[in-house]
């Protein structure tokens, strides 16, 4: 992923208003981020661990989306260790459920699409060896560029359901 701004950044996303993408706390890091590492840019916020933001690149434009751990989320265990979008597999609590509101007016009537994410949305380093979840990895035949198109896909495939009316 190429380096994106802080102005880019805020004017990507597409499920909340202006005024919210405002007030997202992007990661202090931005800078100094890995960019060439990335496949999407994740974080969580952590002043309000509930919540989460995803900026990808998607048909040429940027597409950001917030995103919530469910309340019913926080009182019940995690159903799953492994992370939908990278097949990462984690302990305890190191893949959460992540909803994204829909766009438009879909998402203001309060409808949502959900998925298990790793709980730091470090995808792309899992990936590439750069964090470890302490568990072994998987024994895969794929290649690194074939997992990581395959992220990318289950990325762009969630993203598609926060678009769609």
């Amino acid at each position: 992923m190429e380096p994106i701004g802080e102005k880019e950044i805020r004017a990507s996303f597409v499920n909340c208003s202006k005024g919210e993408a405002r007030r997202i706390s992007l990661p202090r890091e931005l800078p100094e981020l890995a960019w060439s590492e990335l496949d999407f840019l994740g974080w969580r916020d952590p002043g309000a661990p509930d919540r989460g933001y995803l900026v990808t690149e998607r048909e040429g434009d940027l597409v950001g989306l917030t995103l919530r751990t469910p309340q019913s989320a926080h009182r019940s265990f995690t159903k799953t260790t492994a992370c939908a979008m990278c097949l990462t597999g984690h302990p305890g609590s190191g893949v959460s459920l992540l909803a994204a509101p829909k766009a438009g007016a879909s998402g203001r009537q309060g409808n949502t699409v959900g998925a298990y994410f790793c709980s730091d949305l470090a995808c792309s380093l899992y990936l590439r060896g750069k964090k470890q979840t302490g568990l072994l990895r998987y024994e895969e035949s794929l290649t690194l560029d074939e997992r990581i198109t395959r992220t990318l896909t289950n990325v762009h495939l969630f993203v598609d359901k926060v678009l769609a009316a």
